[in-house]
């Protein structure tokens, strides 16, 4: 990559140079986000704050304990104790969380979501109706008692059914718990219980039955104790009962008087859950517009990223910079159809004429596998193999193109080309060509044969180094010359071969 881009053009080819990256890297980050936003359905969290209040109704070491115990220590206990089964469970039935359809988010993800979710119920049913079996029919019924689902006589000799309610009803517990998650705040006895849905008014339940929930069992287990101690007739118990009964039916989900929501237990609801009006996280639009600009941020990176690797010489600065040569010429891309060498030389003729008349020699690499000619369309022999073997008069070998262009094509050889190169007949055949033209060139591609172009070299005026934009690398060409600058051969300078203007003309002309 150049280290000097001083101007806004040199930054703009890098761009438009690597187009292809850029848009592609904008195309599969748009898709991705795009596709990812659609497979995200919006969900909504309410709050609900908790007090540890350690007031109860009877002394009780564990009561002592919430009263004398550090506050994070105990906040975290409690925390525990909210997601706990019992609490859990009881929530799930005053919601009849076991009655919501499996393919509840249906009624709220985008259509690319439902056939998704439509997908992975069929997978589902599949594989559970492969997998049942008699012994795992009645373990599910044993589990369905433990939970405490009560079971009519029906459902008792019907094992299917209870298989399926009690299936649902954990199902329904897992889901519940999955949605709950409960925040101690730092240095107080305070916790948030955050509970999450895809409806704002089905996550404000939510929060506010599972407090509830909460607190009812913190009742029980006062309660209990109760009642051991005193029996079920004296007041404190009738009246905890009395409070049970009454938070029991407040597992409706709807907002109630503060005073009504705090409750008597040792853990008190300081802030019920309010129905959100957003959704969590970022909105789709602003989404979309993040990842519009940062794709496009990403494309431009691996633009330069790629730039910098690539070890290929891009524009005529980077030829004289690099190879410390002067720069002949630059050659437009498509001008005529041709390969290297070979190339320049036609569209040195063909894209501005140099001289009244220009000669042509092509060796087209080692003589063995000659194409020129088929660019021109004339025959590929007799040519300067032949004139060299002594077969043919260069006269008879050269082919008159037009008025100011004279080729003589490679021919075909067995023998080796150094041979042919070395004898004096080539310095004969150059010397004659230079008295029927004014600008003679001798075409050779192949620079790997560098004792060929030593051999060249010292008959012939100079050398110019033809470079592919895009194509030919900076450590191969370097060290490719390397000998030739070792044999003192005068190399003129360097021409750039397949020129692109890869930044707009409208916009070129304008920087």
């Amino acid at each position: 990559m150049n280290s000097n881009l001083n101007t806004l053009r040199d930054y703009l080819m890098i761009i438009f140079r690597h187009k292809t990256v850029i848009i592609t890297t904008f195309v599969t980050v748009m898709i991705s986000v795009i596709i990812g936003l659609e497979l995200k359905t919006p969900f909504y969290t309410a709050h609900v704050k908790m007090l540890i209040s350690a007031e109860k109704q009877i002394e009780s070491p564990y009561y002592r304990y919430l009263d004398g115990y550090e506050q994070g220590g105990a906040s975290l206990t409690q925390c525990e104790i909210v997601t706990s089964s019992p609490v859990i469970e009881r929530a799930v039935k005053a919601l009849k969380f076991y009655e919501r359809p499996s393919d509840y988010e249906k009624n709220y993800c985008s259509a690319l979501k439902a056939r998704l979710i439509d997908l992975k119920h069929k997978i589902a049913a599949a594989q559970n109706a492969s997998s049942e079996n008699e012994s795992q029919r009645y373990k599910e019924l044993e589990e369905n008692q433990q939970v405490g689902i009560s079971l009519t006589k029906n459902e008792i000799t019907n094992p299917d059914a209870v298989n399926v309610q009690s299936y649902t009803f954990r199902q329904a517990v897992e889901g519940l718990k999955n949605s709950i998650s409960v925040e101690p705040i730092k240095g107080t006895n305070l916790f948030v219980l955050h509970a999450v849905d895809f409806n704002p008014n089905a996550a404000s339940m939510i929060a506010n039955v599972v407090s509830r929930s909460y607190i009812i069992f913190d009742l029980e287990q006062q309660l209990a104790e109760l009642q051991l101690k005193y029996g079920e007739k004296q007041s404190i118990v009738v009246q905890l009962k009395d409070n049970i009964e009454r938070m029991t039916k407040n597992l409706t989900g709807e907002t109630l008087p503060d005073l009504e929501a705090i409750g008597p237990a040792s853990v008190k609801i300081i802030e019920q859950a309010l129905v959100p009006f957003e959704p969590e996280g970022t909105k789709k639009k602003l989404s979309v517009v993040l990842a519009f600009f940062m794709s496009i941020s990403l494309g431009i990176m691996l633009a330069f990223g790629f730039e910098y690797m690539d070890q290929t010489f891009k524009s005529a600065q980077d030829l004289e910079k690099f190879l410390n040569l002067p720069v002949l010429g630059a050659i437009p891309q498509n001008i005529l159809k041709g390969k290297g060498s070979k190339q320049i030389c036609i569209n040195l003729h063909a894209y501005q004429p140099l001289a009244d008349q220009i000669y042509l020699l092509v060796k087209d690499n080692n003589l063995k596998t000659p194409s020129l000619h088929t660019i021109f369309n004339i025959p590929g022999k007799p040519g300067l193999a032949d004139v060299l073997e002594g077969k043919v008069a260069l006269e008879e070998a050269t082919v008159k193109i037009n008025d100011n262009l004279l080729i003589l094509p490679a021919g075909e050889t067995l023998l080796n080309p150094t041979t042919l190169f070395n004898s004096s007949r080539m310095r004969d055949v150059v010397n004659t060509a230079r008295e029927k033209s004014e600008v003679l060139f001798i075409d050779y591609a192949n620079l790997r044969t560098i004792k060929n172009v030593r051999i060249l070299s010292a008959i012939v005026d100079g050398i110019a180094l033809v470079v592919s934009e895009g194509k030919t690398r900076r450590p191969v060409i370097k060290a490719l010359i390397t000998p030739l600058e070792q044999s003192k051969a005068n190399i003129i300078g360097t021409i750039l071969n397949n020129r692109t203007f890869v930044i707009p003309e409208i916009i070129y002309k304008r920087l």
